[in-house]
């Protein structure tokens, strides 16, 4: 029931050919995921700081959308969507977009008083302000919230996986798993955490390159 290190590094290099095509198909769903879910994410949030109406009827309704369990939710997706990639990618995104609107937004709602009154003394105009100061000072809170969205990222999809599906490394698992192939299955979930540590190193190298500027960003 526990395959060995040596059984599951075996199953690795005998299915090494299958594992790279799922690996291939999760990580499509995983980038394709975090893409939407992040340009969706930081949407909302403009959108709740820009309007006080939208960010009262928004607000609660993102809450909600967060305490529906994910499980209860992909049957529906696979069944909305079908079981291609499309279901795994609006999982993705339901689990990825709200620690970005929640990073992003309170970011975006925290941004220096006295940047604000130095850009308004100026002669800023609204989209000057919201573009070279409220925008630049909520740079780091939203990378705060991408830090968190691929590390959650792969879960959206795998769990998409393993409700319907034809590829993905959670398709693999499953059909491993109802095969008593434990070495096969843990050799699919090994690769699955190499993607998500992977995914989340790339992450954090490119923020700590673009804010340079931020002290904690170059921080080791």
């Amino acid at each position: 029931m526990l395959p060995s290190p040596a059984s599951v590094a075996q199953a690795i290099w005998v299915q090494r050919a299958m594992l790279t095509h799922h690996t291939l198909v999760t990580l499509s769903e995983i980038v394709l995921g975090l893409g939407f879910g992040l340009a969706f994410g930081a949407v909302l949030a403009l959108a709740m700081i820009l309007s006080k109406t939208l960010q009262s009827w928004l607000m609660p309704v993102i809450v909600v959308s967060q305490s529906i369990p994910v499980f209860a939710m992909a049957p529906l997706l696979v069944l909305w969507f079908g079981f291609g990639m499309a279901s795994k990618v609006v999982m993705a995104v339901l689990i990825i977009f709200f620690p970005v609107v929640a990073a992003f937004y309170d970011g975006l709602r925290r941004t220096d008083k006295g940047w604000l009154d130095l850009a308004r003394t100026m002669g800023a105009t609204p989209y000057a302000e919201m573009r070279h100061v409220r925008l630049i000072a909520a740079l780091p809170a939203f990378g705060s919230g991408l830090r968190v969205a691929a590390a959650v990222a792969p879960i959206g999809a795998v769990i998409g996986e393993w409700v319907g599906a034809s590829a993905g490394l959670g398709f693999m698992m499953l059909n491993a798993n109802a095969r008593m192939q434990t070495d096969t299955a843990f050799a699919a979930l090994f690769i699955l955490a190499l993607v998500a540590v992977l995914l989340w190193q790339g992450v954090d190298l490119f923020l700590k390159r673009i804010l340079y500027w931020v002290p904690d960003s170059s921080a080791n």
